[in-house]
């Protein structure tokens, strides 16, 4: 009698998926045949007035019928899912793919337009700029920085790392001991200076506000050669700025701490969102960390191959993302990677 019932609902089953054509009716199918209330449910609760010969078969049978019913709807879902993939496409409208390109309509995003803006600056000053990877090892972006393993400097930066043990570059300050090991022979031999940028986008995993996000922009300088000073890190920093804004910027600098400069400073101006008055923008206190910076650490410089004792040199850690905030009074950080074409349109013509 059991064995028939449960037959019985295989074909139902079968049958009715068969002919379903929604998520929702195929919701209603599950719940009818496998849900706790449902058919299959209720003949196995009368399993217990089966003899103990008929209980071991016919719980069997109730087993595959219930593996057969999922088989079924685990094959249906995928179907519909396909069948709304192919309405999708088919509801797209048509388009000549040959006609040419509205090009007028693009611009460069304003990050791209501070970075290009400071990078010509610092080549008319006679540094290089240099390229480097997004990924990169411990070793990269802490140890060759003067921050070793279990360093609790470490935690002044929520790092994202990857499988393989390389992570994400939380700072364009990874690229320092490649640059010092390409360039330290030219130094040392030729008496030539090291003096690179190296832009790039840095990643950590920070709780996103007005002026914070996961993902920036920074651009990183050094500078080394015999006798350099931190007036020489002033003089190159208030020039970079006053070009950019085409006007006399204040700047201030506080002591702070970055394992890799010894002393170090952060160097800050003066907001130009609310002129100094306080926004959410400086957390309301008229100015702006833009860049970390001071004297390269004489660890790093001897990681870097070079000899401290005879040679100095500064280093700065410059945030392209809040110079652009600045430059033109982009109030909220998150809307520089929002993909808002509306917010970003305002640009066109800058480049």
């Amino acid at each position: 009698m059991l064995k028939e019932q449960l037959e019985k609902i295989r074909n139902s089953a079968t049958a009715a998926l068969d002919s379903l054509s929604t998520n929702e009716q195929l919701e209603e199918a599950r719940i009818k045949y496998l849900g706790k209330k449902g058919e299959l449910t209720a003949i196995l609760k009368q399993m217990g007035a089966l003899s103990a010969e008929e209980r071991p078969v016919i719980g069997q049978l109730a087993n595959e019928i219930r593996a057969d019913i999922d088989s079924k709807i685990s094959q249906k879902v995928q179907e519909l899912k396909q069948k709304e993939i192919e309405r999708e496409i088919n509801s797209m409208p048509e388009f000549d793919v040959s006609l040419p390109a509205d090009i007028a309509g693009g611009s460069y995003h304003p990050i791209t337009l501070v970075q290009r803006e400071c990078e010509d600056v610092f080549k008319s000053m006679g540094f290089t700029v240099e390229d480097y990877g997004e990924i990169v090892s411990d070793y990269e972006c802490f140890e060759s920085l003067n921050i070793p393993k279990h360093h609790p400097a470490r935690d002044m930066q929520d790092t994202y790392y990857l499988e393989n043990g390389q992570l994400l570059k939380t700072q364009t300050s990874a690229a320092q001991n490649a640059i010092y090991l390409k360039y330290k022979d030219k130094l040392i031999n030729d008496g030539v200076p090291i003096k690179a940028i190296f832009p790039g986008r840095c990643f950590r995993n920070e709780a996103t506000d007005a002026c914070h996000e996961n993902t920036f922009f920074q651009m990183e300088g050094v500078m080394v050669d015999k006798n350099i000073s931190i007036s020489n890190l002033i003089y190159f920093m208030k020039t970079m700025l006053s070009e950019v804004f085409k006007k006399d910027i204040r700047v201030r600098l506080r002591p702070g701490f970055f394992p890799f400069v010894e002393p170090g400073f952060e160097l800050d101006i003066s907001c130009l969102i609310c002129g100094g008055e306080g926004c959410p923008s400086c957390k309301h206190s008229g100015w702006l960390e833009l860049c970390p910076c001071g004297m390269i650490h004489p660890e790093v410089l001897k990681m870097g191959g070079i000899d401290p004792e005879e040679y100095t040199g500064f280093a700065f850690g410059l945030g392209l993302t809040r110079l652009a905030m600045m430059k033109y009074g982009i109030k909220d950080i998150r809307d520089l990677n929002s993909g808002n074409l509306k917010a970003l349109s305002q640009f066109m013509g800058n480049e």
